[in-house]
C-alpha cells in the first residue's frame, strides 16, 4: 500500500507514526554501512488471523539425481551411519527443522512409477529406468516401506502422488489399500508379509502430477474427467478422511484453475431438481507449481554461483511474484469456494538455477545466501495467505535444486535454506498476525521491490514471532514495529546473513549461515525497534 493509505490506517497510533512514515535515510550503522530509510510494520495483534498450517513447511523428494539414493537411502550395509538403510545425519537434520510432511515419489517421476516395483525383498525388485530424468537406472531399493520408515524416523506425514499419466484407477486404489487396509484384508496381509502388519496413515494423496505437462499433456477438461474417476474410487482405511489433491496450474495458468474448480467442487455440477447431490467438494486441495530463477526465461535460468547484483534482484523479483500467483489463483477459488474449504497447495516451489558444468548429479545446485532470502520471502508470503495456503512443499529436499541438505559421500551439510526453515519453525501451528508493511523500495537496474518482507504469528504460549527479510544486498534496514496490543516486555532477534550475496555453504568448512544475535532490539510502549542486516532473514521473538 502507499504511504498515505498506510498513515490513514494507523492514525490511532499517534503523531510519532506519521513522523516515522516520512523518515529519511539514517546515518551509518556501527559497521560503516549506510542504512536504508526506516520501515514501519503495523501488527494487528488484536485481529488474529487463521492458524498457519504446519504443512506449509513441507518438503518434496523425487527420484532424481542423488535426491533419494545417497541423499536419503544408502543401504543397510553402507559405511555411512544409517538406520535400516536411511542415513542418520539427514534424518537428524530434518527432525530438528520439524519437517511436517513430505511429498513422494514425484514429480514427473510419479507418473512413470509403479508401486509394486518397490515392495518385497530388495534383491528381487525389478530394476527400472527413470524415463522422466535422463533414463537413469533405478534399483527400486527405496519404495513404499522405506519411504514410510523414513517418515517415521523424522516424524513427518506422507503426501503420496499416485500415477495418473501411465497408471490406472485400479493401480492407485490397490496401492492405497496396500498401505492403509487392515491386516485381515488381502492387501493388508500382503503388506504384513513384507514386514509391516499395522496399516499406515496416508492423509494426503495427490492425483497425478503436472497433468498439463509431463504427467499426461492433458487439457483441463481431460484432467477433470480423469480426476473425477479417481476421486470416486480412491479412499484410505483408518487414520481420518482421505485428502485428495488435484493437479493445479503451472504458474500463471489461471484458466486451468477456473476449469478444475468448476469441475470438482460438486459431485454433479448440473444436477436435475430431484436428483441426489453430495454437497462436499471432490477435492481437499488444488496444487500450484511456481519456480524462481533469474528473470522469466525457462531456458536461461541464470547461475547459482558467481551471479551479479542484477541477477540477485531479478531472482528476488520473480520470487516476489509468488504473492501475485497466490492472490490471483485464490481469487478464482474464492468464487467457487467462498468458505475456503479447498486448500491451495503449493507443492512445488523454490529456486531453480542452471547447474554448474561440473555438478556431481542432475539438478544439483550449490546453495548460497540468495537461497535463504528466497526461502524467507516465499514463506512469509505463504504465512500471510494462510487462510487459503495450507500446504507447500519446497523442491527438493536433498541434493536437488533448492535443497535443505547437501551430501557428498559420507559428508553432509545443511544449507542456508535449512537455516531458514529451522528459524521459521516457530510459525508452525501458530496463529497468524496480520502485518501492514510500509517500506521504501529497493531498486536495482530495472527491478523495483519492497525492501522488507514480513510475516508474524503468536504461538500457544503467547510468544509473538516476527519474520523479517531484507532484500537489499547492501543496506541494513532500521525497522519499527507497532502493535496494538504489544504485551511483551522482552525481545530477542537472530539473523541469517553472510559477507556476500553468493556466499555458498561448503563441505568441510565452518557454516557461515548459523543465525547470529541482532543487537539493540528495544521495546518502548507499543513499539519495538531494531536494525536488520543487509541481505538477511531475521526472526524476532517477543515474550
Amino acid at each position: 500500500m502507499g504511504k498515505s493509505a498506510f498513515s490513514h490506517r494507523i492514525a490511532w497510533v499517534g503523531s510519532f507514526v506519521l513522523a516515522l512514515s516520512t523518515a529519511t535515510a539514517v546515518t551509518a550503522a556501527a559497521n560503516g554501512e549506510t542504512t536504508a530509510p526506516r520501515t514501519t510494520l503495523l501488527l494487528h495483534a488484536d485481529r488474529p488471523g487463521p492458524r498457519i498450517a504446519p504443512e506449509i513447511y513441507g518438503q518434496f523428494v523425487e527420484h532424481l539425481g542423488r535426491g533419494v539414493y545417497e541423499g536419503i537411502w544408502v543401504g543397510e550395509g553402507s559405511p555411512i551411519p544409517n538406520t535400516r538403510g536411511i542415513r542418520n545425519d539427514v534424518t537428524q537434520a530434518l527432525r530438528q527443522a520439524k519437517v511436517p510432511v513430505i511429498r513422494w515419489p514425484g514429480g514427473c517421476f510419479a507418473d512413470g512409477y509403479h508401486w509394486r516395483d518397490g515392495i518385497g525383498p530388495r534383491d528381487k525388485r525389478p530394476r527400472s529406468i527413470n524415463a522422466a530424468w535422463g533414463n537413469a537406472p533405478d534399483s527400486n531399493a527405496f519404495g513404499t516401506h522405506e519411504f514410510m520408515d523414513f517418515l517415521d524416523q523424522i516424524g513427518a506425514r506422507p503426501f503420496v502422488s499416485v500415477n495418473v499419466g501411465s497408471g490406472s484407477v485400479r493401480e492407485a486404489d490397490e496401492w492405497l489399500r496396500y498401505m492403509t487396509a487392515p491386516v485381515e484384508s488381502s492387501a493388508g496381509a500382503e503388506r504384513a508379509a513384507n514386514g509391516r502388519a499395522a496399516p499406515w496413515a496416508v492423509p494426503y494423496v495427490g492425483v497425478g502430477n503436472e497433468s498439463w505437462g509431463c504427467g499426461g499433456k492433458m487439457t483441463a477438461e481431460t484432467y477433470v474427467a480423469q480426476y473425477r474417476q479417481y476421486a470416486a474410487n480412491l479412499r484410505t482405511f483408518g487414520g481420518g478422511p482421505t485428502k485428495l489433491i488435484a493437479v493445479g496450474a503451472d504458474t500463471d495458468d489461471y484458466e486451468w484453475t477456473e476449469k478444475v474448480m468448476a469441475g470438482t467442487m460438486k459431485s454433479r455440477p448440473h444436477p436435475t431438481p430431484l436428483a441426489y447431490i453430495n454437497p462436499r467438494p471432490l477435492l481437499w486441495g488444488l496444487s500450484l507449481h511456481f519456480y524462481t530463477f533469474t528473470g522469466n526465461d525457462w531456458y536461461a535460468k541464470g547461475r547459482n554461483v558467481g551471479f551479479t547484483r542484477d541477477d540477485w534482484a531479478k531472482a528476488l523479483g520473480r520470487a516476489q511474484l509468488t504473492d501475485e500467483m497466490v492472490r490471483r489463483h485464490s481469487a478464482i477459488m474464492d468464487r467457487y469456494d467462498p468458505e475456503k474449504k479447498v486448500a491451495l497447495v503449493v507443492d512445488e516451489w523454490g529456486a531453480w538455477f542452471n547447474s554448474e558444468k561440473d555438478a556431481p548429479s542432475a539438478l544439483y545446485l550449490e546453495s548460497t545466501l540468495r537461497d535463504a532470502v528466497i526461502a524467507g520471502l516465499s514463506l512469509n508470503i505463504f504465512n500471510n495467505h494462510a487462510d487459503r495456503v495450507r500446504m507447500a512443499n519446497i523442491a527438493q529436499m536433498v541434493n536437488v535444486i533448492q535443497s535443505l541438505i547437501l551430501t557428498r559421500g559420507k559428508e553432509m551439510v545443511v544449507t542456508p535454506t535449512w537455516h531458514v526453515f529451522d528459524l521459521y519453525k516457530v510459525h508452525q501451528g501458530a496463529t497468524q498476525i496480520p502485518v501492514d508493511v510500509d517500506t521504501p523500495d529497493y531498486v536495482q537496474g530495472a527491478t523495483r521491490l519492497p525492501t522488507i518482507s514480513a510475516s508474524a504469528s503468536r504461538d500457544a504460549a503467547g510468544k509473538l514471532h516476527l519474520s523479517i527479510v531484507n532484500l537489499d544486498p547492501d543496506k541494513p534496514a532500521p525497522v519499527e514495529m507497532v502493535a496494538s496490543t504489544l504485551s511483551g516486555r522482552r525481545a530477542q532477534a537472530s539473523a541469517i546473513t553472510a559477507d556476500r550475496i553468493d556466499r555458498p555453504v561448503q563441505f568441510g568448512q565452518p557454516d557461515p549461515f548459523v543465525p547470529q544475535p541482532v543487537k539493540a532490539v528495544a521495546i518502548r510502549g507499543d513499539r519495538l525497534t531494531l536494525t536488520v542486516p543487509a541481505r538477511s532473514v531475521t526472526l524476532v521473538t517477543v515474550e
